[in-house]
């Protein structure tokens, strides 16, 4: 397959109705990344504040093309205008502190016996062209402006982005937007691009062509397993492999303990179950897909209460037609399987607006291969499986897939066994919460959001606060340089002004 097999539209630096192949965009962004990474931290923060100001500036147009797109809510989607843009200006933060450099000297120490040491000084240092596929559930945080997007701009990577085809316009608005802050601070047109298959049912084409694309350094994807490990795979057949982070699937298992149910609001803890459960029509990648709840009086008390209020739920639509047929295939092969039981199920709300369910399985099912019970089913389908004891829970889900979160409900007599969960959810998960429920992801500076695998392809990484920005870079050593060759974040005057770790201590900034 070559680069030129997808024709599309695309906009490089904001320019309307441009037609352009995938290696005419890489091409702009491998160009723009010379001048681009040279940028100090001041000029490219101002940019990606820049971005935010240009998206702001076009709030009502945005939000007005993404509700009708997307069949989300006019509140959830002004919400996530706020996210993206205030997760632009956060690395606008990041960059301008400069802790993400990781400048580190060992100055030289010439009398030093039996060897001398040379002077050796480490930074990172941009990866190159970033290719950004927009996810489906979120058509602005998690899109062509979003975590992806901002965290590789702000480490000195220029951006190609495959729009998603599920909310074209908005995608060309923000890309627009994204094009006016690269004009206005006359950075090369390469700096950002976006591309969109003129015929959507060739976007797997396009994709795979801007993976393989050699001028294309790191990937950011958000979506199915199937699409995510389609382009590592892609990556890793290159003749030079390059990294994917793909953010990809999850159940999100919560833990309901024992004191939980006995010293709480049972009624209240179960109805905010089904309150997070069906949000967004369940269309979060961090909602709670599985329940393990105790066997016992109480326990029957939170199913009942539950079962009565998924009962009266009415379907949210679904984001694409193709995802509500996904749901209904997956809650079918729930209601067919042995062993699984259907507490409750909601109404349809409509065309691809379908019902809510709830279902209750033996906890031996979880270690069953290819389990029903422990596969994602994208949408508002919860599985509920009862435990007699923390001892007995333990190898269960110590067996599950790699996870986004893992969620703990909790009292003060509950302390023990919570010792006991901690490192099991920790080797399962990437986020660990109690007293509470997964959806609804902070970005901040100590956020996680990723996971062992299949959650995401690299357990390391994160695609949401400022840590996402380290995905996009290398670090590069310096050894006896002659001093007027030093790249500013390592000279000795430190003339950005950056913390830095001399000698393995770390400095003040200057």
């Amino acid at each position: 397959m070559t680069s030129t097999a997808v024709q599309a539209r695309s906009i490089i630096a904001g320019a309307e109705g441009d037609i352009a192949d995938v290696a005419a965009a890489t091409t702009a962004a491998a160009e723009a990344f010379v001048s681009y990474r040279a940028t100090t931290p001041e000029q490219r923060a101002a940019f990606l504040e820049a971005i935010a100001d240009e998206i702001e500036s076009d709030r009502d147009a945005i939000v007005e093309a993404a509700v009708a797109e997307s069949s989300l809510p006019q509140g959830r989607i002004a919400g996530e205008v706020g996210r993206t843009t205030g997760q632009l200006r956060m690395f606008a933060a990041v960059v301008r502190r400069g802790d993400h450099l990781g400048v580190r000297i060992d100055p030289a120490l010439p009398d030093r016996a039996p060897l001398p040491r040379a002077d050796i000084r480490q930074r990172q240092i941009p990866l190159g062209p970033v290719a950004v596929f927009g996810a489906s559930n979120f058509p602005l945080a998690f899109s062509t402006a979003g975590g992806d997007t901002a965290s590789a701009l702000a480490a000195g990577c220029p951006v190609v982005v495959k729009g998603h085809p599920a909310h074209p316009r908005t995608g060309n608005l923000v890309a627009r937007a994204i094009g006016r802050a690269v004009a206005a601070h006359d950075l090369h047109a390469g700096t950002f691009s976006f591309l969109l298959a003129a015929d959507p049912r060739r976007g797997v084409e396009l994709g795979q062509d801007l993976v393989q694309d050699p001028r294309i350094k790191a990937v950011g994807f958000t979506g199915s397993r199937g699409g995510g490990l389609a382009l590592v795979a892609t990556a890793a057949a290159r003749p030079e492999p390059i990294p994917v982070y793909a953010e990809m699937s999850s159940i999100n298992p919560v833990v309901v303990l024992p004191g939980a149910l006995a010293e709480g609001d049972v009624a209240a803890l179960a109805t905010a179950y089904v309150g997070s459960l069906t949000l967004g029509a369940g269309q979060f990648c961090t909602n709670p897909g599985l329940i393990f709840l105790p066997t016992g009086d109480a326990g029957d008390a939170f199913l009942a209460v539950t079962g009565a209020a998924v009962a009266e739920t009415i379907g949210q639509p679904m984001l694409t037609p193709g995802i509500a047929e996904a749901y209904a295939t997956g809650t079918a092969t729930l209601r067919g399987t042995d062993g699984v039981r259907v507490v409750a199920s909601g109404s349809e709300g409509g065309e691809h607006a379908p019902a809510p369910m709830v279902t209750e399985a033996p906890v031996t099912m979880l270690v069953q291969e290819d389990s029903a019970v422990a596969s994602e089913v994208f949408g508002a389908s919860g599985v509920v499986v009862r435990y007699d004891s923390v001892e007995e829970l333990l190898p269960h889900l110590a067996s599950l897939e790699g996870q986004l979160t893992a969620t703990v409900h909790y009292a003060p007599a509950d302390a023990d066994a919570a010792r006991a969960l901690l490192p099991v959810l920790e080797d399962r998960v990437g986020r660990i919460l109690f007293n509470g429920w997964p959806t609804g992801v902070e970005v901040g500076h100590a956020m996680v959001h990723g996971g062992p695998f299949p959650a995401t392809s690299d357990s390391r990484t994160t695609s949401v606060g400022s840590l996402a920005i380290e995905r996009f870079q290398r670090p590069v050593c310096y050894q006896d340089l002659p001093a007027e060759l030093l790249p500013e974040a390592v000279r000795d005057d430190n003339p950005w002004g950056l913390a830095r770790r001399v000698d393995g201590v770390l400095e003040d900034r200057a």
